[in-house]
């Protein structure tokens, strides 16, 4: 029989279309097959964790080096930024004037040692001359003289301004043969053997870095990531926890100490504080094992019964991909791993079981990829 042109052609797109419903079948076969359901329960360990707060760093000791004495500059031994050790000279007033004044005090006490003794040796005779009461008026006299002899030697050593402690030369605030007046600035200087880096920390990490560490606060570990986002080489340790919070902030102010023996800290530098803490026996499930509604935060449980219920959990802190679960599982809960956009509150549910050690491991890769 002879078919018409029509019956022809319909016949061959009948032909044409079985093979691409037979396609279309596959695919979706295939891809039922590459998002099958997946359980697996939370770990239970020990995760450090990290907060990270700006911070400024201070040096342990910073203060104004002033003129103890009025004069004139007459030498500067110091450069600017150079390291002095304790005792060294770094500033000299004219100190003409201070030592005349401790030679005039020293002649007071020579002549007062001359009454006191010839007084002394009249009152010692076998027919005293003089009485006792003189004697204690010539004492007097040359212990005030001696006490103003060394009140005179004080202002003469003022006039040599020495280093208090070992440390780096700030600016110069007074040139050579400038006129000072006593409490005049002359310049700063830096104690960088030690800095002093200070960050605040809100009240509900306050309480819960306290409730962790107690007493110990040389437990948590701090790094300090510099301006250039480099780490610095030492690692810090909590110093001190100031005694009130700002108002206005809700912060209270945390002080970090950090050696710093190749002295690349300054003074006035800024960065970024990590204070990392360890959580004992925490309970934590990769992140793709959750979901959100509403800023709630949900996973899906899997019952006795193979029925997957919806769970609140509250995380306690996150990291690039696990959560770290404050309530609402517990270590023998079944939780919908992959293919939680599948199943449905109520479902009952075919899986595979996969070990929350491999699951872990699996979230690392996928992270990395």
């Amino acid at each position: 029989m002879k078919l018409s042109p029509t019956l022809v052609a319909v016949a061959g797109l009948v032909c044409l279309a079985l093979p691409a419903c037979h396609q279309t079948h596959a695919e979706e076969h295939a891809h039922h097959e590459q998002h099958k359901i997946v359980v697996t329960t939370p770990q239970v360990k020990d995760v450090v964790t990290t907060q990270q707060y700006v911070c400024q760093i201070r040096s342990q000791r910073h203060i104004d080096i002033c003129a103890l004495a009025n004069g004139f500059l007459m030498d500067i031994p110091i450069k600017e930024g150079q390291a002095v050790k304790k005792g060294d000279v770094m500033f000299q007033i004219v100190p003409t004037l201070y030592k005349s004044r401790l030679d005039a005090e020293v002649a007071e006490v020579q002549l007062a040692q001359i009454e006191f003794d010839n007084t002394s040796r009249l009152y010692n005779e076998k027919t005293p001359v003089v009485s006792q009461s003189e004697v204690a008026l010539y004492q007097a006299k040359l212990t005030k003289a001696q006490a103003n002899a060394k009140k005179a030697e004080a202002e003469l050593n003022f006039a040599t301004v020495r280093a208090p402690f070992d440390g780096i030369v700030d600016r110069l605030l007074k040139q050579q043969g400038s006129k000072i007046k006593e409490e005049d600035a002359l310049t700063t200087l830096s104690d960088n053997s030690v800095m002093w880096v200070y960050f605040n920390v809100p009240e509900c990490r306050y309480l819960e870095y306290v409730g962790e560490v107690g007493g110990d606060r040389q437990s948590a570990v701090v790094e300090l990531v510099l301006a250039n986002g480099v780490k610095f080489a030492h690692a810090g340790k909590i110093g001190a926890i100031e005694a009130k919070f700002n108002n206005e902030t809700g912060n209270i102010p945390f002080r970090a100490d950090f050696a710093n023996p190749e002295r690349l800290l300054r003074h006035g530098q800024t960065g970024n504080v990590l204070l990392h803490r360890t959580l004992k026996d925490a309970v934590v499930i990769p992140q793709r094992a959750t979901f959100e509604t509403l800023d709630k935060r949900y996973v899906y449980v899997v019952g006795p019964d193979d029925v997957v219920r919806q769970r609140e959990v509250v995380v306690h802190h996150e990291t690039d991909d696990i959560f770290v679960i404050k309530s609402g599982l517990s270590a023998a809960d079944r939780i919908v791993l992959d293919g939680v956009r599948q199943v449905h509150d109520g479902q009952k549910v075919e899986y595979e079981t996969l070990k929350p050690e491999a699951a872990a491991a699996a979230g690392h890769k996928h992270h990395a990829e």
